[in-house]
């Protein structure tokens, strides 16, 4: 394969990046309003998408922006980018793993009242949303 620019890996890192995002905000909100259908008016269910929101923030600011930050440098110091090098294989590893594992627990959710979801994917989407601020500053 053709080398590439590290303008584009970065490109590409961030569309990955605000895809999760993306996705995770659509399954999250979709976790909640189910919910919210499922037992009208629990406060549980609205804590929940509170909680999701405020922990996604605090995930952006100590751990989600230093890891954006980290891995653009790295595609910086790359000599001889290649168009797959805008993250490393381990990440290829945990994003498969982990989108594996988000479908089946989201599959065991559905019909369930089950708020830790409604958690986990908010937190996340709101921590790769946040912290994605990184690629406009290096882009």
């Amino acid at each position: 394969m053709p080398d590439t620019s590290t303008q584009t890996l970065k490109l590409l890192a961030a569309l990955v990046w605000f895809s999760g995002a993306v996705v995770l905000f659509i399954k999250g909100f979709g976790m909640f309003f189910e919910a919210e259908q499922l037992n009208p008016g629990q406060l549980w269910t609205w804590l929940a998408l509170l909680a999701g929101l405020l922990l996604g923030s605090v995930k952006a600011r100590f751990l989600f922006s230093r890891l954006c930050v980290r891995n653009l440098r790295r595609i910086e110091r790359l000599e001889e980018p290649r168009l797959w090098h805008f993250y490393r294989v381990r990440f290829y590893v945990f994003l498969l793993v982990m989108s594996l594992s988000g479908l089946y627990v989201s599959q065991k959710a559905h019909g369930d009242y089950s708020f830790l979801i409604i958690i986990v994917d908010l937190s996340l989407a709101n921590a790769l949303l946040a912290s994605g601020n990184c690629f406009w500053k290096k882009i």
